[in-house]
């Protein structure tokens, strides 16, 4: 027997809740996208196997503070997620899927963002992440995910001068995403 071995496109959105280890920074309108190449490999007579993928990762969020205003942080890295699955399966015609693992991020885009008065954040150059996810797999090819993404520490830095005081601190980003894929 063989390992069933399937390749293919991933894609889709995510929605970003970006924490911060006090109140000085809000934020809001945090969407993005992600999208790339994608393998799945199955454990012959097992309902187990493993999906991983290279995926080109965008997250906008307008970060702000009462006294400065608002300003755009974009973050844009690639995501090697490595999870395990455990699919139920209906024949070729449909099934459902469990799946959970880390992300391994890498930050390729600006690392540093800067804001009015000397106000920065900065991001770190890499992250790691747990995924814990389910979705249907329809006419053998299609799958249609959701995906909740936890940051295991802290994903940046900021500094922030709220009147007379200069406040430092972490940031976190936790992700819901919804997706699609397409196998070979």
């Amino acid at each position: 027997a063989k390992a069933g071995i399937n390749f293919g496109i991933k894609g889709g959105y995510n929605v970003t809740n970006f924490s911060f280890s006090n109140d000085v920074l809000e934020s809001s309108n945090k969407s993005g996208f992600f999208i790339g190449p994608s393998v799945k490999i199955g454990i012959p007579v097992l309902p187990i196997g493993f999906e991983v993928a290279a995926l080109y990762d965008q997250r906008d969020a307008k970060l702000s503070t009462q006294e400065n205003g608002e300003e755009t942080l974009s973050q844009k890295s690639i995501n090697i997620p490595v999870n395990i699955r455990y699919e139920l399966g209906l024949g070729d015609m449909a099934g459902l899927y469990f799946a959970a693992g880390p992300q391994f991020g890498f930050n390729i885009g600006d690392k540093k963002f800067s804001f009015k008065n000397a106000n920065e954040y900065k991001m770190k150059d890499s992250n790691l992440s747990l995924n814990l996810g389910a979705g249907v797999r329809l006419v053998k090819h299609l799958e249609i995910g959701f995906n909740y993404n936890i940051a295991l520490g802290k994903t940046g830095e900021f500094n922030v001068v709220d009147g007379a005081k200069n406040l430092v601190g972490n940031g976190k980003a936790n992700s819901w995403q919804i997706s699609a894929a397409y196998y070979f």
